[in-house]
């Protein structure tokens, strides 16, 4: 019996998008300088855009035209809400009807239900617009004091809100948002929509529709709830801790600036890829630390990429539960199905063995160190977006090696994995068991 494959139809459907984006970013319109762009770097800033990364092969700001700059955000915005899910509240607003295909497809990527999946759809849509827009009034307010002007700051202000909410990364400020390194009334509303966009739309569901009944939460919101607060805190702790004393980062600003920027480059380590300081000026031993953040990433089934905190804190409580000799893996007085085990340590296994791959392929056709190149590896994978300052120089085919990154990374190990095997046929029989010997 052949089993159906919504994995094959979001990966169909990511793929057209990319290639309308793409094409729409080769336009001459879209640059500046006449003459449009070259196929390659249309197709990396149209992947980055779509999969909500930020890393860029070019100068952003000085580069692309305002079309292009709308043509980004769009992709932003669509990439970051889902592309399937997008397509199904089309198909709702415009006839109606969707069919059940298509439904079971958008509930996949969104991990909703697919009998509310109409009023789920449409209530994290309208959640993500409406802290886009106050994201935008608080920036548009706190431009127009910094002397811009009201039209500059409008579209700034809408930009930037769709960018962090989608935990894009983009900016259209030259030096992204170094200039702002010390600014709180800036930075703070971004690093707010950050967080709410990397909890994932489930999470975000919940909390709107039971917030008021705590025991009614699921693991999973528990889970992304308590494993968010717990890295956010940590991160922020060892960033600002070990980058102080850096003269090339913290060290040279006031100590409330010094507080700021280490938290917000905490913050963008959760796949937002905004910067307030130079990352390639960073101690190994952060960037370090900044990989396996940007390893794990966000909440499930939102804008965050990596391998998400849920796979993580599912580990660690499978880890636990075997030193302790116990047979069942409970979480917050439920006990874990044993099919998120295996979904948890493939998710894991898969993307290290690719991020491993990536970064020799890096080494192999590129000059640039280990720990550069596995910070771009792993920034492309999880959706991050910061990087050292050697996107732009890589070759052509370490570019290509960030774009598949880029692609696996925002639909996941799994999704990719699943659409391009081969139909599976359920066994109907079962082998004998047998245990090797482990450790």
């Amino acid at each position: 019996m052949r089993v159906p494959r919504p994995a094959r139809t979001i990966l169909i459907g990511f793929l057209l998008a990319l290639l309308l984006g793409t094409a729409a970013l080769m336009l001459p319109a879209a640059t500046v300088k006449p003459g449009g762009i070259g196929l390659l770097p249309a197709l990396f800033t149209a992947t980055s855009a779509l999969c909500v990364t930020g890393l860029s092969d070019v100068d952003v700001p000085t580069y692309w035209s305002t079309f292009g700059h709308v043509v980004i955000v769009v992709l932003i915005q669509i990439g970051g809400f889902g592309v399937m899910s997008f397509a199904t509240i089309l198909g709702f607003s415009v006839s109606r009807r969707v069919s059940l295909g298509r439904r079971v497809t958008a509930a996949t990527e969104s991990h909703g239900s697919v009998g509310d999946l109409r009023g789920i759809l449409q209530r994290v849509l309208r959640t993500g617009l409406i802290v886009e827009a106050v994201v935008m009034l608080l920036l548009t307010a706190r431009l127009l004091v910094l002397g811009y002007g009201p039209g500059q700051a409008l579209w700034y202000g809408l930009f930037h809100s769709v960018s962090a909410f989608n935990n894009a990364g983009f900016a259209l400020f030259p030096g992204n948002m170094v200039p702002f390194v010390g600014d709180w009334f800036l930075c703070l509303p971004i690093m707010a929509a950050i967080v709410i966009g990397g909890l994932g739309f489930p999470v975000i569901h919940q909390l709107l529709t039971t917030y008021r009944w705590p025991r009614k939460w699921s693991m999973n919101t528990r889970l992304v709830l308590f494993g968010t607060a717990t890295l956010l805190v940590a991160t922020s702790v060892y960033v600002t801790a070990l980058e102080w004393d850096n003269p090339r980062t913290l060290g040279a600003l006031p100590w409330d600036a010094r507080v700021l920027a280490g938290v917000f480059q905490a913050i963008q380590t959760r796949t937002a890829g905004f910067n307030s300081v130079d990352i390639g000026a960073m101690h190994d031993a952060t960037l370090f630390g900044m990989d396996f953040m940007m390893f794990v990433g966000g909440g499930p089934a939102g804008t965050a990429g990596g391998i998400k905190v849920t796979t993580l804190l599912v580990l660690l409580f499978i880890a636990w539960t075997e030193i302790r000799g116990e047979d069942a893996v409970n979480i917050f007085g439920k006990r874990l199905s044993r099919s998120v085990h295996r979904q948890a340590i493939t998710v894991t296994l898969l993307a290290s063995a690719l991020v491993a791959l990536a970064t020799l392929a890096l080494l192999l056709i590129s000059p640039y160190s280990l720990d550069q190149t596995l910070f771009e590896a792993v920034s492309a994978f999880g959706t991050v977006g910061l990087s050292t300052g050697i996107t732009a120089s890589l070759p052509p085919a370490g570019q290509l090696v960030l774009i598949v990154l880029m692609i696996v990374g925002r639909l996941g190990p799994i999704t990719v994995a699943t659409a391009l095997a081969a139909p599976t046929v359920k066994r109907r029989y079962q082998l004998p068991k047998e245990r090797p010997i482990i450790g």
